[in-house]
């Protein structure tokens, strides 16, 4: 299966309260920092909902 290298890119403040619970959720902290996780449906649909926060891409 995929993997996505999720990076936080955008600081989330002065975003709704359920986008930084999202953004701990896919386990991002700070500004910079990475994760690298499988391609799910569940997954895509956090990135979905802050993909102005983050950048993505497939790693092998």
């Amino acid at each position: 299966m995929a993997k996505l290298k999720i990076t936080y890119k955008k600081s989330a403040i002065g975003y709704s309260e359920d986008q930084k619970n999202t953004i701990k959720a896919l386990g991002l902290s700070k500004l910079n920092s990475y994760v690298i996780k499988e391609d799910h449906p569940s997954i895509r649909g956090m990135i979905f909902k802050v993909k102005h926060l983050v950048e993505v891409e497939e790693v092998n």
